[in-house]
């Protein structure tokens, strides 16, 4: 009888935990498609709205990017740490920080540091997720993007880390630039790079 009972709680907890486990990754999936993204107002209002005259929205060969795509890590352990640390965007929320155009600009500059410290950190990752210096055709690109990337790709060829990352110079790649941007990468002891000209 004993034995029973307790096989019967081993089967009821294997289906409680694989039904505990697939909600939990289907509620972490919901929260990393755009819609979701876009479902508070101030992100469809501002950055959404920009992402939108950008080549990562429209190109020549169809790719889009969305929001999840830029902004959480496809490896789950990774993904799970970002997703604790972007608890804090809902006390800003709650807060209302930025639901107004204003003051989303006036918070814009903050926003855009704490981001660009977060690529500097994970070498630009999520760039890299579709982006790879050694799979670049130089001549293919621009003139000024191919001179700016050959050393990168020499680098890759060679066996070795690229120098700099994707954030060093694409900053304003799907976003605009908040004002004082170039002040505040210069002092910053993590963002300052030579040469760090948008693209």
């Amino acid at each position: 009888m004993l034995a029973k009972s307790t096989f019967a709680t081993l089967v009821v907890g294997i289906i409680l935990g694989v039904i505990g486990w697939g909600g939990f990754n289907w509620s972490l999936e919901l929260t990393n498609t755009e819609e979701f993204c876009i479902s508070c107002h101030e992100m469809e209002a501002n950055v959404y709205q920009e992402l939108q005259e950008t080549v990562h929205w429209s190109n020549r060969t169809g790719v889009r990017a969305t929001c999840p795509d830029c902004h959480v890590p496809k490896e789950w352990t990774h993904k799970i740490v970002r997703k604790i640390k972007a608890s804090n965007e809902l006390w800003h929320k709650m807060m209302g920080t930025i639901d107004t155009p204003e003051k989303f600009e006036e918070y814009r500059l903050t926003m855009a540091v704490s981001e660009w410290e977060r690529m500097k950190k994970t070498d630009s990752r999520e760039c890299r997720n579709c982006h790879n210096f050694g799979s670049m055709n130089l001549e293919k690109q621009e003139e000024r993007s191919a001179e700016r990337h050959d050393p990168h790709v020499w680098e890759v060829q060679d066996g070795l880390e690229p120098s700099k990352t994707c954030i060093d110079c694409h900053k304003g790649v799907a976003h605009s630039l908040p004002a004082g941007w170039e002040e505040a990468v210069a002092k910053h002891p993590m963002l300052a790079v030579e040469e760090s000209e948008e693209e």
